[in-house]
């Protein structure tokens, strides 16, 4: 039992790194978000919505992936979705490298369940998975849309389109919530001076082009 306890304290102080690697995303008072802080939005999203889903889910399984999902940044740091070259090239495969480092320095079973619920999520093939992905999709977004329209990339203005909609298509009730974030986000980006309606115009003639 003091060996399991020592591997665990050692683990904890690897995942410690999510609560200092910080995201391309804002908080409402201008500090940058953490990894840990978006699993935890993620959670309590979680919590809110899966009574009312088309299609029941394990919950307990959700929130394990959920937990999970990006603990491989903790060794490989984050890599904004919009961003290009070669630490995006590389990212794919730092992650399945840190992942199998990951599963290494746990105990057999926990650090199994650990591998799994990563690659799990990462295929989005299971109803749990494509509840947790959609919820990953939404929770950057609703995020943004708390922060100041400074802190976003001209990128991002174009993401709020072209992000959320497929991994929320499953589900009614993930579509309605993805239809109210961007409509509050439409409202913050005209606050602020930017052409929603040539943005949308631009994506329509693009996606029949």
């Amino acid at each position: 039992m003091r060996e399991v306890a020592a591997t665990i304290i050692d683990f904890y102080r690897l995942a410690e790194g999510l609560k200092r690697e910080l995201r391309h995303s804002w908080l409402s008072d201008g500090r940058r978000e953490s990894v840990a802080e978006h699993s935890w939005s993620m959670s309590l999203l979680a919590l809110l919505l899966h009574r009312d889903l088309e299609r029941p889910v394990q919950i307990d399984r959700v929130l394990k992936m959920i937990i999970v999902h990006d603990l491989v940044e903790a060794l490989a740091g984050d890599v904004p979705f919009f961003e290009t070259g070669d630490r995006k090239a590389a990212k794919a495969a730092k992650e399945r490298e840190a992942i199998e480092g990951i599963r290494s320095r746990l105990p057999g079973s926990v650090g199994q369940e650990i591998f799994d619920l990563f690659h799990e999520f990462e295929a989005k093939v299971t109803t749990e998975a494509k509840f947790a992905a959609a919820l990953d999709n939404l929770e950057v977004q609703m995020q943004h849309n708390l922060a100041d329209l400074g802190t976003w990339e001209p990128v991002e203005y174009d993401l709020v389109y072209t992000k959320m909609d497929n991994a929320c298509a499953h589900d009614a009730l993930l579509l309605e919530l993805c239809g109210a974030v961007k409509r509050q986000a439409e409202v913050k980006m005209r606050a602020g001076g930017i052409d929603v309606d040539a943005i949308r115009l631009r994506l329509r003639q693009a996606a029949v082009t």
